[in-house]
């Protein structure tokens, strides 16, 4: 048997496994990714992604092939008789909370695109950046060992092959063969319920001018949910497990709709299993678990699915480089469960908080606060050996503006001038290490932190490199007074943060980032 080699290997061609090998791959980390599948699902599947994956994206070059939508769009949803009947209350994903005047937390809003139109961009992209994209390609198993993992593959025309990595992501769906394999169980709501679906087309425009795109279907003999892709296709589920005939289809349809004079298409129908489970670790040796193999949440309008799947890929495509560069010990990759896992708990409970899934709780969203929508979306905290000072005591989510620049969370939007263009905060992150400070002393510290370390650190000095509009608002976001400095990781993540200037910035920097980015030297 013939033995290929690369530094990861990706399991699973959806868009988690497509989005790590694009993120490795923008790092410079060779890496081969497989799909038993010959392409993308044709069922749409998931449709909303939130500004702050289109922040990601945005990052390696994506940003003007994804079409985003308004900066004030959030997904409605309203109970109806049928499309064409009685439309009664609508139904918030979070309660309303005034807060004025309105703060612009992201240069990017979020989008509205199904799946499998998603899918191929990020496919196009991985391949630009030289990934190994190998689709009809199965996994039949896999061994580690303390040197790395050999995978047994096989290929479309069912020659068998190995495959040598230094690393494996499992991203091969929520039942996960490799998860089973590592025998990691799981944890949370569990099972929910079986649904049935049928993905049609037809002309239905209309009925989206409110700006409602989501509909509980409520009429004697049909309890169902109606969503459109935006594209002419729509889907209409049904919670129960019942297979049904295409004229018995077309008619509950039909009576969905409340028309019988439409021509409509057929497309597919799809059976889903609806749960709520959290992998009890997200990494074996060097086995990581992302996306539904780590975590099961179901589809909400707070975007917990998919886009928990590509911020795990994320963080751990930067760790991955790291650590295969030799910057950083293995250990930094121990951070990867410290921080993801925990997200996932939290988007477990304020999914079954909110009245979209209240009713199938199971006692599992007790005592669960809701948090606004900003402060999971731009505002979660990470705890883990990557980040100096967040306690236990922190929350474990706050809008940006509350944290002010706090360790372990987002580093924060703000539009400054760097070379005379305008540009967000976060088109400055993302690649490297990043020192943001005003003192020349830091940037001094940080050119020879950086040399005894081996680590690329780029220092910003506010003021001179990036120049806001507002300096005083400006450190005020990031916490730091005229002294103080930002140690920014390569996600965008706040490392270390110093709000005044020591009186050695050298050995205290060198101290912080030694440790955060568990340095090899």
């Amino acid at each position: 048997m013939k033995t290929d080699s690369t530094s990861v290997l990706v399991v699973g061609g959806g868009l988690v496994g497509l989005s790590a090998a694009m993120f490795l791959a923008w790092r410079g980390v060779p890496t081969v990714l497989v799909e038993r599948h010959p392409g993308s699902s044709p069922h749409p599947r998931a449709i909303g992604y939130t500004p702050r994956t289109l922040e990601l994206f945005r990052a390696v070059g994506l940003g003007p092939r994804i079409p985003q939508a308004p900066a004030d769009f959030r997904l409605r949803r309203s109970r109806v008789e049928s499309l064409a009947g009685k439309w009664f209350e609508e139904t918030p994903w979070t309660p309303e909370s005034r807060q004025e005047p309105r703060v612009e937390y992201s240069p990017c809003a979020g989008a509205a695109l199904s799946q499998d139109r998603l899918e191929p961009i990020l496919r196009e992209k991985a391949i630009a950046l030289g990934a190994d994209i190998r689709f009809e390609t199965e996994l039949i198993g896999f061994e580690q060992n303390a040197d790395g993992v050999v995978a047994s593959l096989r290929a479309r025309d069912g020659s068998e092959y190995a495959m040598r990595a230094a690393y494996l992501i499992a991203a091969d769906g929520h039942r996960s063969p490799i998860r089973e394999a590592l025998g990691i169980g799981r944890k949370g709501r569990g099972h929910i319920r079986t649904l049935r679906s049928v993905l049609f087309r037809a002309p239905l425009e209309e009925y989206l001018q409110k700006g409602i795109t989501q509909f509980n279907i409520d009429q004697p003999g049909l309890q169902a949910f109606l969503t459109t892709y935006g594209d002419g296709r729509w889907v209409l589920m049904f919670s129960d497990d019942e297979e049904r005939d295409e004229g018995t289809l077309r008619a509950m349809v039909s009576k969905a709709i409340g028309r019988t004079d439409l021509e409509l298409e057929l497309i597919t129908t799809g059976r889903w299993e609806l749960s709520a489970l959290i992998a009890d670790s997200f990494a074996s040796g060097r086995v990581f678990l992302a996306g539904d193999a780590a975590h099961t949440l179901p589809p909400t309008r707070g975007g917990y699915g998919a886009n928990t799947g590509i911020a795990d890929a994320h963080n751990l495509a930067w760790k991955l480089s790291s650590v295969l560069s030799g910057v950083s010990t293995p250990r930094l990759l121990d951070t990867y469960d410290a921080e993801r896992r925990p997200i996932a708990w939290l988007r477990h409970g304020q999914l079954f908080a909110r009245a979209d899934y209240a009713a199938d709780a199971a006692g599992s969203s007790k005592d669960v606060p809701i948090l606004d929508d900003d402060a999971v979306e731009f505002g979660q905290l990470y705890r883990s050996t990557a980040v100096l000072d967040a306690g236990d005591e922190l929350p474990p989510a706050l809008r940006p503006d509350q944290w002010a620049g706090q360790p372990g969370t987002r580093a924060p939007h703000a539009w400054v001038f760097k070379d005379d263009e305008r540009v967000s905060t976060l088109d400055l992150l993302q690649r490297a290490w990043v020192l943001l400070a005003q003192e020349e002393r830091w940037c001094l510290a940080a050119e020879q932190v950086g040399k005894q370390l081996g680590i690329d650190v780029q220092c910003l000095r506010i003021g001179v490199d990036v120049r806001p509009s507002d300096e005083k608002a400006f450190r005020t976001a990031f916490g730091l007074g005229t002294g103080g400095a930002s140690l920014i990781r390569p996600d965008g993540y706040v490392a270390w943060r110093a709000s005044e200037l020591p009186a050695d910035p050298l050995r205290l920097l060198g101290d912080a980032l030694r440790q955060v980015s568990c340095a090899t030297r």
